[in-house]
């Protein structure tokens, strides 16, 4: 029988491979992403990234921070777990930045001055969701609408990650298309595939669903 450190080691580099198809560099989320502490895109805000991130709460707003130096293309989803509990989770995202206008939708938070938003809405409530099967993960995901322009105004932008049903969850913030990796890119992802390949980035059972 095969140490257990062997078995993962295999398993991240079986994952490591398909990623590189997947194109996303996984990060996991240790603490939460606050107002006050948001998670930042470091480098390019095109360089693809997937954060395997929770809303604690009904009440939570996850944040992201990218720098735009430069006029960028930039895709942003959230996409949830196929989980028993998770049916009828419906993550928005909005996508936060200077100049643009007001959001078409109440948001549960303040923008910052002189801030406007797009807000992308999940499906609506009892309508069907696609559903993909992710090789890197090892498991299925609902997929949603997603935020998919051209940004030229640089500056701080924000993405905003929140319930407006008040469920909460466990979601990926999938951010960036282009599939490019550093070196700490890839001990980053040798790190964390063991912790998602056995669900341990997760805060409910989906065992019953996952391939």
């Amino acid at each position: 029988m095969k140490p257990l450190h062997a078995i993962l080691l295999a398993h991240a580099v079986s994952a490591l491979l398909c990623s590189a198809a997947a194109a996303h560099v996984p990060y996991i989320e240790n603490k939460d992403y606050t107002f006050d502490q948001p998670f930042r895109v470091k480098g390019s805000a095109e360089n693809s990234i997937a954060v395997y991130a929770w809303l604690e709460t009904g009440n939570d707003t996850d944040v992201y921070r990218l720098e735009i130096p430069r006029p960028v293309h930039l895709y942003c989803n959230v996409i949830v777990p196929v989980c028993p509990a998770y049916s009828q989770f419906l993550p928005w995202l909005a996508i936060a930045g200077p100049g643009l206008a007001p959001p078409d939708e109440p948001l549960p938070f303040d923008l910052p001055q002189g801030y406007g938003a797009v807000v992308v809405k999940n499906t609506a409530p009892g309508q069907q969701r696609t559903q993909f099967y992710e090789p890197f993960g090892g498991k299925s995901y609902y997929d949603a609408p997603a935020f998919d322009q051209t940004i030229s105004k640089t500056g701080t932008w924000y993405i905003y990650i929140w319930d407006p049903y008040g469920m909460g969850g466990d979601y990926v913030a999938v951010i960036g298309y282009k599939e490019r990796f550093s070196v700490p890119d890839i001990f980053r992802a040798l790190i964390n595939t063991p912790k998602i390949r056995f669900n341990r980035e997760l805060h409910t059972d989906c065992r019953k669903t996952t391939h």
